[in-house]
């Protein structure tokens, strides 16, 4: 087996181009609104509320980007290991180290989580985003090939 990627290549602007233009850029807008920069008609203040909800919705907003973008990882394999970098360093990840593979469906990105039995240099688990397939609701074949080599299916 050849060394591939699993990873989609669009991890990098999931990870650090759009958290930083939207954090910044809604950043921005909130900060405007409140100090009085942005007005509606005829120089009208918004009402206090609307400053409020844009206050909530960018710290709510960028919360669930950290959330679930901070921490992907970039993977790749060959038919040894797992090798995962969080694009300052690189970790090779034996199968054997693998607990569990699971995905999550709900976000759009529908990134995979894989568990190790002890922590690596990135923790017991490392998450990445893998590449884009027509497939609604369905679990990507990587998360069953990933048990598989891990020995975790029968």
């Amino acid at each position: 087996m050849q060394e591939r990627t699993l990873s989609s290549a669009w991890t990098f602007w999931a990870k650090f181009v759009f958290p930083a233009v939207w954090i910044l850029g809604f950043g921005l807008g909130t900060i405007l609104l409140w100090s009085g920069d942005l007005v509606g008609r005829n120089n009208a203040m918004p009402p206090p509320q609307v400053k409020f909800v844009f206050l909530g919705v960018w710290i709510l907003g960028t919360t669930f980007i950290l959330w679930s973008s901070a921490g992907l990882k970039r993977v790749r394999m060959d038919e040894r290991q797992l090798y995962m970098s969080n694009y300052v360093r690189e970790i090779d990840v034996p199968f054997s180290a693998i607990t569990d593979v699971k995905q999550n469906r709900w976000l759009n990105s529908r990134p995979i989580t894989i568990y190790f039995r002890d922590a690596t240099e990135f923790g017991d688990k490392a998450a990445f985003m893998p590449k884009q397939r027509i497939q609604f609701w369905r679990i990507d074949p990587v998360v069953n090939e990933l048990k598989q080599l891990a020995g975790l299916t029968g």
